[in-house]
């Protein structure tokens, strides 16, 4: 293999470990070390080394096993220079040899090692879900809550996160570094919290899930329109979750918009990683069995009697879509009224426009266009390329082509993504054949 292929092939092994297990390996970090700032930069620290040495002495066999040996050694470095020889560095240091992963070698005991990290992914106690739980600690604000969260357990960048919440990304990163300081001066432990504890973090916990999870399944960046690393760790997440607390209807709620949504990813892109609408979605690659399993999740969620949260909320909306044979046999009067039902419980811009667009199927364009007229008007999501994509819709159905236009240039103007930016421009060419 050439000097540039082996480059090529070692950076790509890190790009698709971090991608995968950056999560898990700042968990492990976390709960060897017991400090959740000091366990990101190990973790980092240890990446840094991966790039300088995989393309050159070649990709270890155990890859999470490497990061983290690094990432154990380096917390050795840090306690010494410290001068902080207590138990906490002896029980680092007697579990690891000398002549193991220093500057990219294999572990002095590789089964030892392997033991180590791989852990199943779905244990209650999973070092996942604990990273969550922490990073929703109640002595964080609640902005600070989610990201922190998404940032070192979703993996997402400041960029993301702050598109997600519509701020600029230089308060995201000082939410972030705020955040970090105050669980270091709390001394928070790190730990999934006892049962007693778990009620006032779940809000939070059940949010960051989500966010992770719409940014996989409608990435806000990026060439890919489905991100299936971050919708399927947030799912997983959610199954974690639903066992660990089994009894809160509203995490059942979550888990059942999870796989009723990524039911449908299969039939949401074409050959070419194009979107394709709803409206011509081969409903037969619908993933059948996440249906079920949605309808299942949603079906105990509604059975503790206290009327469906949020979350079940949506995903009784998408059940409406999954039971449907097709968009116009889809019960759009019921999906009005369930999204009317959210917006009294959760209100939002975006829940006001999701109603509008359901307005619009049952009842037709001209009855949902005073309702996005009054969103715009209000300046609510004005940078977001949603409203003017829904705006630019309505008025081609209504025939006004001139306006429609430039309401979908707009909208392509403000689209992060890629995929969603093409195809506003394939419907503004679309226009111009009319």
């Amino acid at each position: 293999m050439s000097e540039r292929g082996a480059v090529g092939t070692g950076r790509e092994a890190v790009a698709a470990i971090w991608r995968i297990e950056s999560a898990r390996i700042v968990g492990a970090l976390a709960r060897y070390t017991g400090d959740f700032a000091l366990a990101e930069d190990l973790a980092q620290e240890a990446l840094a080394e991966a790039l300088v040495s995989w393309p050159r002495d070649g990709v270890p066999r155990n890859r999470t096993g490497w990061l983290l040996t690094v990432g154990r050694r380096r917390a050795i470095d840090a306690f010494r220079r410290r001068a902080a020889l207590d138990d906490r560095y002896a029980a680092l240091a007697r579990d690891l040899g000398e002549g193991g992963a220093v500057a990219g070698g294999e572990p002095a005991d590789p089964a030892r090692e392997a033991d180590d990290v791989l852990w199943d992914p779905d244990r209650i106690d999973d070092d996942v879900l604990a990273l969550m739980f922490v990073s929703c600690h109640p002595v964080l604000s609640r902005e600070a809550r989610v990201a922190l969260t998404l940032r070192v357990v979703g993996g997402l960048t400041s960029d993301a996160i702050a598109r997600a919440f519509l701020v600029p990304t230089a308060t995201v990163q000082a939410r972030i570094t705020r955040a970090k300081k105050t669980l270091a001066a709390a001394r928070v432990p790190f730990e999934v919290p006892p049962a007693r504890d778990r009620h006032e973090r779940l809000g939070s916990v059940l949010n960051v899930i989500y966010l992770i999870f719409t940014e996989g399944s409608s990435a806000s960046s990026g060439g890919d329109l489905i991100r299936f690393d971050l919708a399927g760790e947030a799912q997983r997440l959610a199954r974690v979750l639903s066992r660990l607390m089994p009894e809160e209807p509203e995490v059942h709620g979550l888990l059942a918009l999870l796989e009723l949504t990524a039911a449908r990813f299969p039939a949401r892109t074409g050959p070419d990683g194009e979107p394709v609408l709803l409206e011509d979605q081969d409903r037969r690659r619908w993933d059948r069995s996440a249906i079920r399993r949605g309808r299942a999740a949603l079906a105990r969620a509604a059975s503790a009697g206290r009327g469906l949260g949020a979350y079940g909320l949506q995903a009784a909306i998408a059940e409406c879509h999954a039971v449907a044979p097709s968009v116009g046999e889809t019960d759009w009067e019921r999906i009005v009224l369930l999204y009317e039902a959210l917006g009294r419980l959760a209100p939002s811009p975006v829940v006001d426009l999701n109603r509008a667009v359901a307005v619009s199927m049952a009842r037709g364009p001209a009855a949902a266009l005073p309702m996005v007229d009054e969103l715009a008007a209000s300046g609510a999501l004005a940078d977001s390329h949603l409203l003017p994509s829904v705006r630019g819709e309505l008025l081609t159905r209504l025939g006004r082509t001139g306006e429609a236009r430039a309401e979908l240039e707009r909208a392509a103007g403000l689209a992060g993504n890629e995929r969603e930016r093409a195809l506003l421009h394939r419907k503004i060419d679309a226009l111009g054949r009319r």
